[in-house]
């Protein structure tokens, strides 16, 4: 292999989450800190969970229960963490609120907070695949590849990246799932984050030694699918209205854009914005029709 394929196996695990970054949180340094606070804070999780099984790996028995149980805790523990910033974010938000008060300025609006829970999902994502796969690349960048006897056709580095992406995926998005669900007491949603984590883990842990490299990175992918199925109503779309972060949330609030891009009601336009309040509090949703 050459750089250019450890490059390569980075962006396949991390490229979605760089043209996220560059698209949605680039643009504001509050959420890049919260970004890089998130990570650090994953990353330290993770390195405090693998220190305590350190001691009891590698297991001396064939048996699928050890590992299961790892995982079991693994997950746990992380939903655990994951209450305990959704508790941190809710006093963070009390905090900028009153401070917006205090200045005279907007509150929170609602895509405020889906992109500070879509930041801290990304920091989550982001630890699991430097944890995960960045940290074994580096022998990607050299003269040849590693291969595993469960498949020889793949190379481990590639195997790495799709589960890795597979993940990053699940974590991101299932933090702007899990918080909506804080949010609004709606315990589908609450539940939604721990069973998927739960179930890819899973997975992928009795595939890998059953079925080819192939399905088990299918099954891994096809889980975290339903992360975006799930958030499907959550996605947010900007067309020709760069105020529309600031509008009141109102169903069906018909709204037309001006020429300077601010929003007017009523009135005829190329397009008919409906804004819709989905069932989750990032769930603006505008439909755009010719």
């Amino acid at each position: 292999m050459t750089v250019a394929a450890g490059i390569g196996y980075a962006l396949s695990a991390l490229g979605p989450s760089l043209s996220l970054f560059t698209a949605v949180i680039s643009h504001k340094p509050f959420l890049i800190l919260i970004l890089l606070s998130s990570t650090l804070v994953w990353l330290m999780s993770l390195i405090a969970l693998s220190a305590v099984w350190r001691g009891f790996i590698p297991f001396k028995t064939a048996a699928w229960w050890p590992y299961a149980l790892l995982i079991l805790t693994s997950v746990a523990s992380q939903e655990a963490l994951r209450l305990f910033l959704w508790r941190l974010y809710k006093r963070m938000e009390e905090l900028l609120d009153a401070f917006a008060d205090r200045v005279s300025k907007p509150r929170l609006v609602i895509t405020d907070k889906m992109q500070i829970a879509l930041a801290g999902g990304m920091g989550h994502g982001v630890a699991h695949a430097v944890f995960f796969c960045i940290s074994l690349l580096t022998p990607a960048f050299g003269s040849a590849t590693y291969y595993v006897e469960k498949c020889s056709r793949i190379p481990f580095f590639l195997v790495s990246a799709m589960i890795a992406l597979a993940f990053v995926t699940i974590h991101t998005f299932s933090m702007v799932i899990a918080f909506s669900g804080y949010s609004e007491g709606n315990r589908t949603d609450q539940y939604f984050a721990p069973v998927v984590h739960l179930a890819a883990g899973m997975l992928y842990m009795r595939s890998v030694p059953i079925l080819k490299f192939e399905v088990s990175i299918a099954i891994s992918e096809g889980v975290s699918s339903t992360t975006l199925l799930e958030i499907r109503e959550d996605i947010l779309i900007f067309r020709r209205c760069p105020h529309l972060q600031g509008i009141p949330i109102a169903p069906k609030n018909r709204v037309s854009p001006t020429e300077d891009g601010s929003l007017a009601a009523g009135g005829p336009s190329a397009y008919d914005y409906h804004l819709r309040l989905g069932p989750k509090f990032t769930g603006a949703i505008i439909i755009v029709t010719q």
